[in-house]
């Protein structure tokens, strides 16, 4: 992805997630939002965007961050907001490990406290211990911890699995949380 298409899409991240107030947008109770108003919103706010842009920014995003309805008239972030929105997943049977990337400086609140949703909704998980490290590595020496989700699962945690494949439960007690290779 281009630097303007990553710069867009980090944008994108933030309207589609956290602010969309910044360019006028209201959200519906399930994050959408109509693409047209969009690409209107984005280029007041002085972003070059157009259908044809749009379409590769959601296309070429690494995490799939963003996703269309099934008519391609709406879009919304996948998961990962602090708005309140209801993304409508239904609950599902995690796998028995994933894992989870952090800062070595954030292990002796998780220890104590297991991992916590912060502002988001949910606390995000993934299969892929490589994405893991990557998410930790992006907010300083990735450490990587492995969820023993099946035995959550078991103990009565509920599992919701995003459009983009990321795992996402209310929080982790610290005793499912090992601490991994990096």
């Amino acid at each position: 992805m281009n630097q303007e298409r990553t710069r867009l899409s980090r944008f994108l991240s933030l309207v589609l997630r956290h602010r969309p107030e910044v360019i006028g947008l209201q959200l519906d109770p399930n994050g959408w939002v109509s693409v047209r108003e969009l690409i209107d919103a984005v280029a007041k706010a002085g972003h070059q965007i157009d259908p044809d842009i749009l379409d590769k920014v959601v296309e070429q995003n690494d995490k799939q961050r963003f996703a269309f309805d099934e008519t391609r008239t709406r879009i919304r972030a996948s998961q990962g907001h602090s708005v309140s929105v209801d993304l409508a997943l239904e609950p599902k049977t995690p796998p028995e490990l994933l894992y989870h990337g952090t800062a070595s400086r954030n292990l002796d609140s998780i220890r104590r406290s297991g991992l916590q949703k912060q502002q988001r909704h949910h606390v995000h998980l993934t299969a892929n211990h490589d994405t893991a490290r990557a998410v930790g590595a992006r907010y300083g020496h990735a450490v990587v911890l492995t969820v023993r989700t099946g035995d959550m699962h078991r103990d009565g945690c509920v599992f919701y699995q995003s459009e983009n494949a990321v795992w996402l439960v209310d929080n982790v007690p610290a005793r499912y949380i090992d601490r991994s290779t990096v």
